[in-house]
């Protein structure tokens, strides 16, 4: 499975983006995320989506703020990201897990399928 993340940039705080995930495969995706990683800081989670889209899960940071969904018949996953904040400055990847894991996820483990990530940089 190939993963394309796009439509970072750059952004005022209070303003909005929408990232994309295209998959690239017939393989079927179980649930999609998407996690972010500032300079120096760890890789953190921020939104997870299963298959039918029926469950989501957010990072306490993103409630609120973004929605996470999903279109399987294009096999891409989204990102709406609204009232950007300065603190929301960093590189997102989006994540598939192609295996059914059984973790929630809300972890990285539970995905084992990256893409290259997409720089989203909100000015203050």
């Amino acid at each position: 499975v190939q993963l394309q993340a796009s439509g970072g940039g750059l952004v005022q705080a209070g303003g909005s983006l929408r990232l994309s995930c295209a998959a690239s495969s017939s393989r079927r995706t179980f649930s999609m995320g998407w996690f972010r990683q500032a300079p120096g800081k760890e890789r953190e989670f921020v939104a997870a989506i299963s298959w039918s889209g029926g469950m989501t899960w957010y990072a306490d940071s993103a409630k609120g703020r973004f929605t996470i969904s999903r279109d399987n018949a294009k096999n891409t996953v989204y990102l709406q990201m609204n009232s950007l904040k300065p603190e929301d400055t960093a590189v997102y990847s989006c994540a598939a897990d192609s295996r059914g894991s059984p973790l929630i996820p809300r972890t990285d483990k539970a995905f084992d399928y990256w893409g290259q990530g997409t720089q989203v940089t909100v000015s203050s």
